[in-house]
């Protein structure tokens, strides 16, 4: 990169660095440690780039770091909201509109997300847009978090994509549809009436998909709180398991996490998913 903007952006991710501490992040602390903070390789690996890259990006030097890079540095480095968009800044890349699967994950939900670390769990925006998953929700559930544009919302690839809805049984399928639609209306009407972003949605479905539309009239409203969910698992069948939130104070977005759902064998096979390992699907 070479300028001075990205020696400065070297500069600040060196000095966000090293003010964690690995405890804070859920990464062993060791007998010795040469550095007060994080090392570079530690922040590669929570921000899922190669040490490399992450050398040459706190050098000043190498190309420019993608949005997606940047939102994973911020997460990693748990940076505040204006620290965030800061970095975007130093970056020469736009500041994201939140909702977008690089949104800003508050870093007190993202700290509770890492602790959760027995159990699947995630990140999502009220647009069931997914930002950060657990290797364990990964497991469960597949990578939800690369998806981008419309598709980046569960509940649009839900009504727009078949694919979308293997990892329910059938017979639940009219279920899971009007609680995604009665969600979304309740989202929907939290945010401001000329949101962008859920009108964009919203247009898309009530365009594409005719049972959206047909349930979207029926005006039915509720968040998801707490639901019990059937989930169709390639390797280890059906997993059932009681589904919790924890709402943001804006209510914009929501850690999930699972749990086995009591008088099932689910616990047992919740212990499996860390040696399974992630799988290779599009639902939630």
């Amino acid at each position: 990169m070479g300028s001075a903007r990205y020696t400065e952006l070297g500069a600040f991710l060196r000095s966000r660095r090293e003010r964690i501490r690995p405890a804070d992040v859920g990464l062993p602390t060791g007998p010795r440690r040469r550095v007060p903070g994080l090392r570079r390789d530690e922040v590669a690996q929570l921000a899922g780039a190669s040490v490399d890259y992450y050398n040459e990006l706190e050098r000043g030097a190498g190309s420019q770091p993608s949005e997606q890079m940047i939102a994973a540095l911020a997460r990693a480095l748990r940076l505040t909201g204006d620290e965030r968009d800061h970095l975007y800044h130093l970056a020469g890349r736009p500041v994201p509109a939140q909702g977008t699967a690089a949104s800003h994950v508050h870093p007190g939900m993202l700290d509770l997300l890492h602790r959760l670390t027995s159990t699947p769990a995630q990140v999502i925006t009220d647009l069931h847009v997914t930002l950060v998953q657990n290797p364990l929700a990964r497991a469960l559930l597949g990578d939800q978090s690369a998806f981008t544009g419309p598709r980046a919302s569960f509940v649009y690839r839900w009504f727009t994509e078949s694919g979308a809805r293997e990892l329910y049984p059938e017979a639940d399928h009219a279920a899971q549809s009007r609680a995604f639609v009665a969600d979304l209306r309740a989202a929907a009407a939290r945010r401001d009436a000329k949101d962008a972003e859920a009108s964009a949605l919203l247009g898309s479905l009530l365009e594409l998909s005719a049972e959206f539309a047909g349930l979207w009239a029926e005006r039915d409203v509720a968040f998801r709180r707490n639901d019990r969910k059937r989930l169709n698992h390639p390797m280890l069948g059906l997993i059932e398991v009681n589904c919790l939130n924890l709402f943001s104070e804006d209510g914009r977005q929501r850690l999930l996490w699972f749990t086995p759902a009591v008088g099932t064998d689910s616990a047992g096979l919740l212990d499996l998913l860390a040696v399974v390992g992630t799988q290779d699907i599009t639902g939630p």
